[in-house]
């Protein structure tokens, strides 16, 4: 029951929501939810209505709800100085200390770190940068930007085109050409099942190398991909799998992107997904853990090899031609700061390898020989059930079925948020970093309640 219909009112008539269906909502077929109030994996709604969050809002609250030192660094910064710019070597106490305590905890080769506000600007400035360092030494041709299907990267314009997944680009032109999509390492989905993961990580390099020599190695810049998929099914990497596509990556001189949106600041048990899978970037790129998502902040950190080139090219060119309003606005940086030390002090990502490894396997205990279950997978906290209308013959739901939905609109109504991903009939989890086990056990119950409601 609705306490303030008001406000439904004016959220239909007014309000134009990311990622909705537009005519739905505004027609009154889906309901307007008004969050109120939330404390550690916990937030509650208008209605009084407490749930478990079992995605952290969208893979960012990564402290919990309600951490005061964090609520309390936003105060004190807006209270002193709520706003200037980072043009012009400028700074503020706040975006100086933030800068140097990624850097601190970054992958050793890292250099320095440009702020942003989301995660789609900043691989948007990551795209301009490769373009920039190509320039500089030389090299013009070599512009092109390969992703992965199933891949997220954000929904703007490159960005949108870099992400590998069909919603992103029906009806909005994308991608772009400049921009190629080569396999997803999604071991389940392998093509041929007989496979080891190995092999399928050898098998997506030869696919790599098969797509850069189709395309022309001296006209391929860059390669992004996630430490782990996020949004594309929520995959962690199969076996050798980035052993294998550095080498590729190496041969033909292309720098890698790791988009580490959101496995950065511990999502995986390690404080980045480059540390976890041995992964060595040229650009990193960061943001929902970097705040937790008290303050809208994402940065590129750049490796000292990129860095030497952007400061030859200000060198020959004069200042960089690059920059937002907003990049590392005090009030962000000063949540940024506040919130890494809450992570450090609460040993946050030792619990998300230690929590994690619990929950995954608790998950794979209840769900793994359920008749309908093809997969249950995960690493750190990060964890997805996928469904399937014949195990054996991995046989897959007609997608008209919505039965991912169906299972996470069972779930919310035994009190727990999980995702019904895209492209796929798969439930997805990314609770908060300061899960305990009991915790990860309730949220193990509701999603074996909700399967056996949907699927029996």
């Amino acid at each position: 029951m609705l306490t303030n219909d008001q406000l439904g009112k004016w959220d239909r008539e007014n309000f134009f929501h990311p990622s909705t269906h537009l005519a739905q909502h505004a027609r009154g077929e889906t309901p307007t939810r008004v969050m109120t109030g939330g404390s550690g994996v916990y937030i509650e709604d208008r209605n009084g209505t407490r749930l478990l969050d079992a995605f952290a809002g969208l893979y960012c609250v990564n402290a919990g709800y309600g951490r005061t030192e964090i609520t309390d660094a936003i105060a004190k910064q807006a209270k002193e100085l709520a706003y200037y710019h980072s043009y012009v070597g400028t700074g503020t106490e706040a975006s100086i200390t933030l800068a140097k305590m990624v850097l601190e905890r970054a992958p050793k080769n890292m250099s320095k770190v440009y702020f942003g506000l989301g995660g789609s600007d900043a691989n948007e400035t990551n795209v301009k940068l490769v373009w920039y360092y190509n320039n500089i030494i030389g090299r013009p041709q070599k512009k092109k930007i390969i992703s992965r299907w199933r891949g997220y990267h954000g929904s703007g314009l490159m960005t949108g085109s870099l992400t590998g997944l069909e919603l992103y680009h029906k009806k909005f032109d994308l991608p772009f050409p400049q921009v190629k999509h080569t396999e997803a390492p999604y071991y389940y989905r392998r093509a041929d099942r007989s496979m080891s993961e190995e092999q399928f990580s050898e098998h997506c390099a030869a696919e790599l190398e098969k797509l850069i020599q189709a395309e022309g190695p001296d006209t391929v810049a860059a390669f992004i991909g996630e430490p782990a998929l996020g949004t594309g099914g929520i995959v962690p990497a199969p076996k050798g799998y980035w052993a294998a596509i550095q080498k590729v990556l190496k041969k033909h001189d292309i720098l890698l992107i790791a988009d580490e949106v959101v496995t950065g600041f511990g999502r995986l048990g390690s404080m980045f997904g480059s540390d976890h899978y041995g992964i060595e970037a040229d650009i990193i790129t960061i943001a929902k853990g970097l705040t937790s998502a008290y303050a809208p902040l994402s940065g590129s950190i750049v490796s000292e090899k990129m860095w030497k080139v952007l400061e030859k090219g200000t060198d020959e060119n004069g200042a960089i031609g690059h920059g937002w309003t907003y990049s590392a606005h005090p009030i962000c940086a000063a949540a940024g700061v506040a919130n890494l030390k809450v992570i450090d002090e609460l040993g946050l990502v030792k619990n998300a390898g230690e929590t994690g490894a619990y929950f995954n396997k608790a998950m794979k205990d209840a769900l793994g020989g359920h008749a309908n279950v093809g997969d249950v997978r995960g690493e750190g906290l990060l964890n997805a059930v996928e469904f399937v209308e014949d195990k054996d013959d991995r046989k897959f739901f007609d997608p008209a079925k919505k039965i991912g939905p169906l299972v996470s609109a069972a779930l919310l109504r035994l009190g727990i948020i999980g995702r019904a991903m895209p492209q796929g009939d798969i439930l997805g989890f990314a609770p908060p970093l300061c899960l305990t086990r009991e915790e990860a056990d309730k949220i193990v119950d509701g999603t074996k309640k909700a399967v056996a409601e949907v699927l029996g």
